[in-house]
C-alpha cells in the first residue's frame, strides 16, 4: 500500500510539472511580440519533445546512473532495470519508471527557462540543438553532483551539507546561467537599444498569457517542490512544502508589486508577475526547511530583487524578454543560499534542524551552498557559452536582420500565430465551377 501511494504521488507531482510547460509556453508568448508567437510555442513543444527522448537515452543515466563523483556510467536506454517494480529506482518505494517521468519533465523545465531570454533571434535549428545538449548532458551532470550522491553531495564542512530540496540551484540557477550565455551571445533585439545605448521597452502582446502562465505554473510547483520529497508518508514534509510555496508565491508578488509601484508610479503587471515566480523560485530550494518567517524573507527579497535585476541586466545592454536570468538565475541562487541564512528543520539533505545562520548554525551551511551556487553557474556558463560561441562563430545562432524583422513565425515556420482570414480571399473560389468552361 504505501508504495503504491508513493509511486501515485510521484507520478501526480510529475504530471502537475508537465503541465508547466504550458504556463511557460503562455508567460513567455505574452512577453513577446505577435510575429514570434508560432516560434515560441515550436520551442516550448519542442523542449518537452526532445528532453524525454535525451534524457532517456543519456541524461538519466549520467544523472542517476551508477559511476563516480563526476558522471554515471550505467543505465542508458534505462537499460538493465525493472521499469514497474517497486524500488527499482534505488530511491525509496519509487519505481524506475515513475521516478525517470519525475525528473525528465523536470530537465524540460530547466531547458525551457532559458527559452524565453534566447526569444525573437535564435536560428530553431540552434535551438534544438542547444535543447538536447542541456537534456542530455550540461543538467544531468549537475543532478548527478547534487541529486544523484556526486562530489558536490560528499561535501562536509564541519557537519554541513548541501541543500537544494526541489532545484533552486539544480534546476532553476542551470536555466537561469543558460539564459544569460544565451542572450550576451545572441546579442540584443534590434531596436531594443537607442544609439546612444539606452534600453527601449519592447512591449509583450497579451497580458492575459501572462497572468494566466504564471497561475498555472504557480499550480505546477506544488508538484515541483512537493513531489521532490519522492513519498507520501506520514510525518514527511510535504504539507509543509506545499505550505511554503502557496505562501512565498504571494510574499514575491507583494513585494515585486510594491517596488515596481514605487519606482514607475504604477504597478506592471509583466514585472509583477515575474515577482510572482521570483518568489517561488527563491523557496524551492527551502521549501521544506524554512519556517513562516524565513519563508517570507526569502520570498519578499526575491521578488524585489527580480526587479533590480531586469533594470541591472537590462542598462548592462543584456536584452532578456522575460526576465529569465533574473527570475531563475539571480532569484533561484539567492533561494539557495538563503538556506544557509534561514534553514530551522532538518529537510533530509542538511542532517540536522537549525542548520541555518540565523538559528545558530553558524556560517558553514551558508559556505557549502555558496560553493554549490560557483560550481553550478561556472559549469553551465563555460558549456552553453562554448555552445553558442561555436553556433555564432559559424553565423548558425542567429537569424538575420531581415528575418528578425519579419519575425520568426513567418521566417522559421512559414506561417503565423494568427491568420487574419484562413479563407482565400479571391471570391471566386465560392463559386461554382460552370459547366460550360473548358
Amino acid at each position: 500500500m504505501q508504495a503504491a501511494l508513493d509511486n501515485a504521488w510521484v507520478v501526480l507531482a510529475g504530471v502537475l510539472v508537465f503541465v508547466m510547460q504550458a504556463g511557460f509556453a503562455l508567460l513567455e508568448t505574452g512577453l513577446t511580440r505577435v510575429k514570434n508567437t508560432t516560434n515560441i510555442l515550436a520551442k516550448n513543444l519542442a523542449d518537452m519533445c526532445i528532453g524525454v527522448v535525451a534524457f532517456l537515452a543519456v541524461g538519466y543515466a549520467l544523472a542517476f546512473g551508477a559511476g563516480n563523483p563526476w558522471w554515471g556510467t550505467e543505465g542508458f536506454f534505462l537499460a538493465g532495470t525493472d521499469l514497474v517494480a517497486p524500488g527499482s529506482s534505488g530511491s525509496g518505494n519509487i519505481s524506475t519508471a515513475a521516478l525517470f517521468f519525475f525528473q525528465a519533465v523536470f530537465a524540460a523545465a530547466a531547458v525551457t527557462i532559458a527559452s524565453g531570454a534566447m526569444a525573437e533571434r535564435t536560428r530553431f535549428k540552434a535551438y534544438l540543438l542547444f535543447s538536447a545538449t542541456m537534456t542530455a548532458f550540461v543538467y544531468p551532470m549537475v543532478v548527478h553532483w547534487t541529486w544523484g550522491g556526486g562530489f558536490i553531495a560528499d561535501i562536509s564542512i564541519n557537519g554541513a551539507r548541501f541543500s537544494d530540496f526541489a532545484g533552486s540551484a539544480v534546476v532553476h540557477g542551470t536555466g537561469g546561467a543558460a539564459a544569460l550565455a544565451g542572450a550576451v551571445f545572441l546579442g540584443p533585439r534590434l531596436g531594443k537599444y537607442t544609439p546612444d545605448g539606452r534600453p527601449r521597452q519592447i512591449a509583450g502582446h497579451a497580458t492575459p498569457m501572462v497572468v494566466l502562465g504564471v497561475f498555472i505554473l504557480w499550480l505546477g510547483w506544488f508538484g515541483f517542490n512537493a513531489g521532490s520529497q519522492l513519498a507520501a508518508t506520514a510525518g514527511s514534509p510535504v504539507t509543509r512544502v506545499i505550505f511554503n510555496t502557496a505562501l512565498a508565491g504571494a510574499a514575491g508578488t507583494l513585494a515585486a508589486g510594491a517596488v515596481v509601484w514605487r519606482r514607475q508610479g504604477q504597478p506592471d503587471m509583466a514585472i509583477i508577475s515575474n515577482g510572482t515566480l521570483a518568489g517561488l523560485v527563491s523557496i524551492t530550494a527551502g521549501c521544506a526547511s524554512m519556517n513562516v518567517l524565513g519563508t517570507i524573507v526569502t520570498a519578499s527579497l526575491a521578488g524585489a530583487l527580480g526587479v533590480y535585476s531586469m533594470s541591472f541586466i537590462e542598462r548592462k545592454r543584456i536584452d532578456d524578454p522575460i526576465g529569465a536570468v533574473s527570475v531563475h538565475g539571480v532569484c533561484g541562487f539567492w533561494g539557495t543560499l538563503a538556506v544557509g541564512l534561514f534553514a530551522r528543520y532538518d529537510d533530509g539533505y542538511l542532517g540536522r534542524d537549525n542548520a541555518g545562520l540565523f538559528y545558530g548554525g553558524g556560517g558553514y551551511q551558508l559556505v557549502v551552498q555558496l560553493i554549490l551556487v560557483a560550481v553550478v553557474a561556472g559549469w553551465v556558463l563555460v558549456t552553453t557559452g562554448a555552445l553558442f560561441a561555436v553556433l555564432r562563430r559559424y553565423g548558425l545562432l542567429r537569424v538575420s536582420p531581415q528575418e528578425e524583422a519579419l519575425g520568426l513565425d513567418l521566417s522559421e515556420h512559414g506561417i503565423g500565430a494568427y491568420p487574419e482570414d484562413v479563407l482565400p480571399r479571391d471570391a471566386r473560389a465560392y463559386q461554382p465551377p460552370d459547366p460550360a468552361a473548358g
